[in-house]
């Protein structure tokens, strides 16, 4: 799985994290999505999509690799 993140569409709301906290962050300055693991392991790919799918700015895009 690759994941990548929009910054531009970013809102903050900050779902992200809080399904895939290993994987996403947000910058303390305005909460805008940080990527912390592009590549994650398998074990985190099911928490990876649920922080895709629940993005209110669909600011995550995943590919299969």
């Amino acid at each position: 799985m690759l994941v990548r993140i929009d910054q531009e569409k970013c809102c903050g709301a900050g779902h992200c994290v809080l399904a895939a906290p290993d994987v996403f962050d947000q910058r303390d300055e305005d909460g805008i999505v940080v990527l912390l693991d592009a590549r994650p392991p398998a074990d985190l790919h099911q928490a990876v999509q649920e922080a895709a799918a629940v993005c209110p700015a669909t600011a995550i895009t995943l590919e299969n690799v």
